[in-house]
């Protein structure tokens, strides 16, 4: 896990272009791989909690607070590396993922893709969703 400095992660904030509603998007990637898991949103303090925790730490816009990812299903995303795009518009999360990423129990939420007939599942469920968040019997 990287430790950063205080000056440092100020400087990190300092790069970042949030948008209107003080939110950038974010790209977890497993760090050995590079398998794109998912996407999600960080604000200020996401990115701060992020950096200063070692785990990704990112802003629920359906919930309108902090999540902590794996906080509900344990499914965590440590985190390895910190990137900001050249426009600091985009973050990219190099991360160890424990677990699945995705909600439906996948290992990442980019389970579909285009073929010539449509949509086509390339994922397997590894894990119950009703497993994970503690909806089942």
């Amino acid at each position: 896990m990287p430790d950063y400095a205080e000056a440092t992660i100020a400087a990190a904030l300092a790069a970042i272009a949030f948008d209107r509603d003080g939110l950038v998007p974010a790209i977890a990637q497993q760090h050995d791989t590079g398998e794109v898991l998912m996407v999600a949103w960080m604000n200020r303090a996401a990115v701060e909690a992020t950096l200063r925790e070692g785990r990704a730490v990112y802003w629920s816009r359906s919930r309108l607070r902090l999540w902590r990812k794996g906080e509900s299903s344990g499914q965590t995303q440590a985190l390895v590396g910190f990137s900001i795009d050249c426009d600091g518009d985009t973050l990219l999360l190099a991360v160890d993922q424990r677990g699945v990423a995705c909600h439906t129990g996948r290992r990442s939420c980019f389970f579909r893709r285009l073929g010539p007939d449509g949509l086509e599942t390339v994922l397997d469920v590894i894990r119950d969703p009703d497993e994970l968040y503690g909806k089942g019997a």
